[in-house]
């Protein structure tokens, strides 16, 4: 009860001096209020899109992208709200963690999926980069050998993803991501041998995921699975989490 008083009172401090209200729900106050937070995922679910890009890695997700999660999403990214950046790297530690279940013991290394050529430098920040990197850091608090590193970069020549189906999304990404191999270098100096998690903000068709991973195989690094924040509808089997949203993020 006290810390839930305290909770109020600065929500109300947050209110009166700097306008905040929470991304979820819009009460007045911080960025993410506590009924907002504890309404959030506990855990992972496997988010398979539907239909499946051929040979994309067991995926897994937090949620669904509806409701205060897709909120979040979009807040942290849109709009930067880098207050948001902590719950976001806790949702995206628990797809990780469930993937984790389901791979060999080792080491592991997160891998971002990169912004577009100047989106991020429009943004101010790199959403998925800095968030990825921040869940490393929990789970290596909980005893896990795990770091992030970038080694993805992004080609010119595609466009907003948002409004597109399938097939439209693999003609836009195809050869769109690449590792350089400096980059390559970089990670065996730090890790011989890893198993790579390709992570991203939400699972929408795979298709982003999934050239991510071409990209790293195609240098010969192994992607043992994919992990995201939220999936949208369709991705996460029905009695895993609460009816899906039919949002449909650019990413």
């Amino acid at each position: 009860m006290l810390r839930d008083t305290w909770g109020e009172l600065a929500d109300a401090a947050s209110d009166l001096l700097l306008g905040g209200r929470c991304a979820g729900c819009e009460r007045p106050g911080r960025v993410l209020c506590p009924d907002c937070a504890r309404a959030l995922p506990s855990d992972g679910h496997p988010a398979w899109p539907d239909p499946v890009p051929a040979g994309l890695a067991p995926p897994w997700a937090a949620g669904e992208y509806a409701g205060p999660l897709r909120a979040l999403v979009i807040g942290h990214k849109e709009r930067r709200l880098l207050g948001l950046r902590a719950p976001l790297a806790e949702l995206l530690a628990l797809a990780v963690r469930a993937a984790l279940a389901e791979v060999p013991p080792g080491p592991v290394v997160l891998v971002p999926v990169p912004s577009r050529p100047g989106v991020a430098r429009g943004r101010g920040h790199d959403p998925t980069g800095r968030v990825t990197s921040r869940a490393a850091r929990l789970l290596r608090r909980d005893g896990a050998d795990v770091i992030a590193m970038p080694l993805l970069r992004s080609r010119p020549g595609s466009v907003d993803q948002a409004g597109l189906g399938a097939v439209a999304r693999a003609s836009n990404l195809a050869g769109s991501m690449h590792c350089p191999t400096e980059l390559v270098r970089r990670l065996v100096a730090r890790r011989t041998r890893a198993h790579l998690i390709v992570c991203d903000d939400v699972v929408t068709t795979g298709v982003t995921l999934r050239e991510a991973q071409r990209a790293l195989e195609a240098v010969g690094l192994d992607v043992a699975a994919v992990a995201a924040v939220a999936a949208t509808r369709r991705r996460i089997p029905a009695g895993a989490a609460r009816p899906l949203s039919s949002a449909d993020p650019s990413d």
